[in-house]
């Protein structure tokens, strides 16, 4: 279980975050959703490592990661697709997956060939840049880097934003077959829309100016209406 506690950060003196606390279940997809800006990303990137704790704690597996490097998380099963993609432009496709290889706490680094299942478009271009792929393919080439590692906990930030519908049906796919597939995988997504969220979610949280405003296994709009772009 991946646990956050009473969770406070801070972009120098000014707290974004205040008093959050979640936690994601294996076999789960937990939702965060919020308006732009209201510190979605921040809680993502304090989970990974990127950003430090000012109070509070991160639980991972009964584990207290709270002072552990990004290197650290990752080797224990945090695999994490920023929001914007950020994948290698000058490295092939097969080169970006091999970098997510580096997660593994394993000697031998291959990647699965069934990972191409999900996304075959990939093994088709693998010796092409990731910068001449297109914003869906560069989105499905950041999630399959993500994978490959078969990482306990995903952090998903936002991977349906600026991408076709006929990729965002393809990542929902992605979501729902790890979450069959695994009972001890677990994903933490962020999401503007409520749809695909209520398609792919088992429990949300609502975030309101750095803090929970709303949790539940279910997004009654008419409650969180005032917090959503809706």
């Amino acid at each position: 279980m991946l646990q956050l506690s009473n969770l406070e950060v801070a972009y120098d003196e000014s707290t974004v975050i205040r008093d959050v606390s979640l936690s994601v279940q294996p076999g789960k997809v937990v939702c965060l959703l919020g308006r732009n800006g209201v510190g979605k990303s921040t809680i993502m990137k304090t989970i990974i490592g990127l950003l430090q704790v000012k109070r509070g704690s991160i639980q991972l597996e009964g584990e207290d990661v709270t002072k552990k490097s990004p290197t650290y998380r990752a080797r224990r099963g945090i695999g994490y697709v920023p929001q914007g993609r950020d994948i290698f432009p000058f490295l092939t496709v097969h080169e970006n997956l091999l970098l997510g290889l580096e997660a593994c706490d394993t000697k031998e680094q291959k990647i699965d060939e069934s990972l191409y299942a999900y996304f075959p478009i990939l093994k088709e271009m693998k010796n092409r840049r990731g910068g001449d792929l297109s914003g869906g393919q560069q989105q499905q080439l950041a999630l399959a880097r993500a994978l490959v590692a078969n990482p306990k906990f995903l952090l998903l930030d936002e991977p349906t934003e600026g991408v076709q519908p006929n990729i965002v049906y393809d990542i929902q796919k992605v979501i729902m077959d790890v979450k069959k597939q695994s009972k001890d995988q677990a994903i933490l997504l962020v999401e503007q829309s409520i749809d695909f969220a209520k398609q792919v979610g088992d429990y949300f949280y609502v975030v309101d100016k750095g803090r929970i405003a709303y949790e539940g296994d279910s997004l009654i709009e008419a409650e969180i209406k005032q917090y959503l772009s809706v």
